[in-house]
């Protein structure tokens, strides 16, 4: 009988925004049950902080090498994870020992799938004592050993939601629109097919904050009232990672920030905009077919000129769109749930990535488990 575990996702992404916490009760396989989430934001000081990370990770060539202010980041890094994991304890009225296990993630600082090297720091074994629950974390370098891009991982706990939207052999791909965007392609018969797509929130983030100090645009609402830069938009959606059969992963690095002066602030952030949703409907003529339905996940879906973008680039190919919301999903939580749902898998040594996911020369699990100390 597969055991059932109560496990805890916590998930800080490429937008460095914040703690994404979630909790699920899982076996790893086919049953999932989805409890409670909490968001916890990172201040602009420690925003910073993490900034400063991804330039001092930029040189490094060994994935463990820590220079004494990138582990001063990454100590400060888990301590928050800690304080992350104490507070969503405290307001769901929970204690340590319901919690099974931790699915850490950590911060990517850097991500070089063609030099086989990824960068995640954050501290498993601190954070194991610091909470007193079992952690498992690293979940990337495995997949990289067997000849994978490290990444997405995600695809693994997509596929095990998208049984109820496959009617009438339709075909599903979940959207994760986060710093970088994601594909997770799902088949009527159950090929999986996932990679990265494109930037996602990145580009306009950086736009906005350049222009307005503000981190982000609130529900796409600055790129609601400019144009499309033609020529910018060319030049980013003619980049040589849409072209070619191969896809690779990203790093946040991969795609340069619009210079200051080459657009107004409306219609750079409208034509990124329209870059973040045209990235993924030139990365989706790569999957086997068509989608039928996109369901989109993750901080973009709440952008309303990218959703828009993307419903009216996807109808040109016969697919719908939906939020998360609307397919019955929190779009928040979900890369938080997968990272509880890769925990578990870990512990029971169930694969975490795929050939049809990250190019991995055969299914293989991954994660390191740092117990606390007894």
């Amino acid at each position: 009988m597969d055991i059932v575990r109560t496990a805890v996702g916590l998930m800080s992404g490429t937008s460095m925004d914040g703690i994404d916490v979630a909790l699920l009760r899982t076996d790893g396989r086919g049953f999932i049950e989805r409890g409670p989430f909490l968001g916890v934001a990172y201040d602009g000081g420690f925003r910073e902080r993490l900034k400063r990370a991804l330039d001092l990770a930029r040189p490094l060539t060994d994935r463990g090498a820590r220079p004494d202010e990138l582990r001063e980041i990454e100590v400060e890094l888990t301590l928050r994870h800690a304080d992350a994991v104490t507070a969503f304890l405290e307001k769901f009225g929970l204690v340590r020992g319901d919690i099974d296990v931790l699915g850490f993630h950590g911060q990517t600082v850097l991500h070089r799938p063609d030099d086989a090297l990824t960068i995640q720091i954050g501290d498993g074994k601190l954070l194991a004592e610091r909470s007193g629950i079992p952690v498992v974390h690293d979940m990337r370098a495995n997949d990289m050993v067997h000849g994978g891009q490290g990444a997405p991982l995600v695809p693994a706990y997509h596929a095990a939601l998208a049984g109820r939207f496959q009617k009438d052999g339709q075909a599903v791909c979940f959207v994760n629109i986060g710093g970088i965007s994601n594909l997770t392609y799902i088949g009527a018969e159950g090929r999986i097919a996932a990679f990265d797509s494109g930037p996602g929130n990145t580009l306009i983030d950086q736009w906005v904050e350049m222009h307005t100090g503000r981190t982000y645009d609130p529900g796409g609402e600055i790129a609601g009232r400019g144009q499309v830069v033609p020529d910018i938009a060319a030049r980013y959606l003619g980049s040589p990672f849409f072209s070619g059969n191969i896809r690779r992963s990203l790093d946040r690095g991969d795609f340069k920030p619009l210079a200051h002066g080459e657009a107004s602030l409306e219609d750079g952030a409208r034509t990124l905009a329209h870059v973040a949703a045209g990235s993924i409907i030139k990365s989706a003529g790569y999957l086997p077919d068509w989608p039928s339905v996109y369901i989109v996940c993750g901080g973009g879906r709440l952008n309303g000129t990218i959703m828009a973008e993307f419903a009216e680039m996807a109808g040109e190919n016969g697919s719908r769109v939906m939020s998360a919301e609307e397919a019955g999903f929190d779009g928040d939580a979900m890369e938080a749930e997968a990272w509880a749902y890769l925990a578990v898998r870990s512990l029971e040594g169930l694969p975490l990535t795929y050939p049809g996911t990250t190019g991995v020369s055969q299914p293989v699990s991954g994660g390191v488990l740092s117990e606390p100390e007894r």
